[in-house]
């Protein structure tokens, strides 16, 4: 019994033995933080990659992300205050007017997944909601996304909400979504763009680190 195993379990989405093996690992003396940067994330890591080369598919994703998050249930309440500090909270979102939220759903998971403090603002969000989640939730990253081409100015207006708010520089904006294209984030105006769950890690290390 080893975080390699915790690894393992996240990797082949085996939810249940997940869940004992943290158990098993918390009552032998293993530190809630090394469970979650040495087993969970090194997990989630290897599923976004298995993602990004087309080995796994959107359900393998879903399956593996709910082992991770099962396990993380149990550690996250047993964190100090020290080890519980995320590299950036980012609040995520599908614009107003959309109702999908599978593609957020993924992003968000892996995004948990690589270590950040996620804020789930739902569907059909409001600029108004996204600029609250600045505000009020701290959030150094907005996460928005848009299924649908009619639904693709709700990004740009909130944008433009959030500049209007004097909140555009205190805050990275991503968006993504089967019709956006890094064309249509340069237009607006947005910080970064991804095409799909696992770029989207990537992409968020890349704004936090600017």
């Amino acid at each position: 019994m080893d975080l390699k195993d915790l690894q393992d379990c996240i990797i082949n989405g085996n939810r249940k033995k997940a869940e004992s093996l943290t158990n098993e690992l918390l009552a032998a003396g293993v530190a809630p933080s090394a469970i979650i940067s040495e087993g969970l994330i090194p997990g989630m890591q290897v599923v976004g990659v298995k993602f990004k080369n087309n080995e796994y598919y959107v359900p393998e994703v879903l399956v593996a992300a709910r082992a991770m998050q099962t396990a993380m249930n149990i550690v996250k309440p047993m964190l100090s205050a020290s080890d519980r500090k995320a590299p950036a909270t980012v609040a995520i979102g599908t614009v107003q007017g959309d109702l999908h939220d599978i593609g957020k759903n993924l992003v968000m998971m892996m995004m948990e997944g690589a270590g950040y403090e996620m804020v789930d603002l739902g569907v059909d969000v409001s600029p108004e909601q996204f600029i609250d989640a600045v505000q009020n939730k701290n959030a150094d990253v907005l996460c928005l996304s848009a299924l649908l081409t009619t639904t693709m100015p709700a990004m740009a207006k909130t944008i433009e909400a959030l500049q209007a708010a004097g909140l555009r520089d205190k805050v990275k904006v991503m968006i993504g979504g089967a019709p956006v294209t890094q064309e249509y984030s340069d237009e607006i105006g947005a910080d970064g763009y991804s095409e799909d769950a696992a770029s989207a890690v990537d992409k968020l290390k890349e704004l936090i680190g600017a």
